[in-house]
């Protein structure tokens, strides 16, 4: 009876400790992302709300810089457009131990302090001078080689250079809660 009820309650804890997943369909492959509401409350709710509603679905990672990120989530292609779910720019959230100390961290990407909309970027290098400027809320767990494909992708000299020549795609966005 112990046992059982050692399992038991080792099966809860497990349940209860899970995070959402992002499972990111591109036309280059799959990227799943761990999701961090514990770091980011606001930021997850967003970015879930909006995959759930389809609102990334056929949108291109429109801002690609080489040993450093790729960029999407801008409904017009062009790094100036997006909206958060509430109509308005949302607050940062910085958690402590939330930092760039490696490649592959989902964050929010904005134009200033709290000016989070629908906007995003996963870092293909550490980048540890984006602490304090940007609300991470995720981090990739599987197809980090397929981030690796759109850093890949040349780009042009539009948008400080950054602007891929060929549209690197989000097919959809699935979530798993």
């Amino acid at each position: 009876m112990k046992k059982i009820l050692v399992v038991l309650c080792s099966f809860m804890l497990l349940l209860e400790a899970s995070n959402p997943t992002a499972l990111f369909e591109t036309t280059k492959g799959n990227i799943q992302i761990e999701l961090r509401p514990d770091l980011a409350p606001k930021a997850v709710e967003n970015f879930v709300t909006h995959a759930k509603n389809g609102y990334y679905n056929g949108l291109i990672f429109h801002r690609v810089i080489k040993n450093f990120m790729i960029q999407g989530g801008d409904p017009t292609g062009t790094g100036a457009g997006g909206e958060s779910i509430w109509n308005k720019p949302f607050e940062d959230e910085f958690a402590p131990n939330a930092v760039f100390d490696k490649a592959g961290i989902l964050a929010m990407a904005n134009k200033g302090p709290n000016t989070n909309s629908s906007q995003f970027f996963i870092t293909t290098v550490p980048t540890y001078w984006l602490n304090g400027r940007h609300t991470i809320f995720g981090y990739v767990t599987e197809g980090f080689d397929i981030v690796k494909k759109i850093e890949a992708v040349e780009t042009n000299g539009k948008y400080r250079g950054d602007k891929p020549l060929e549209d690197v795609k989000i097919i959809s966005i699935t979530i798993k809660e």
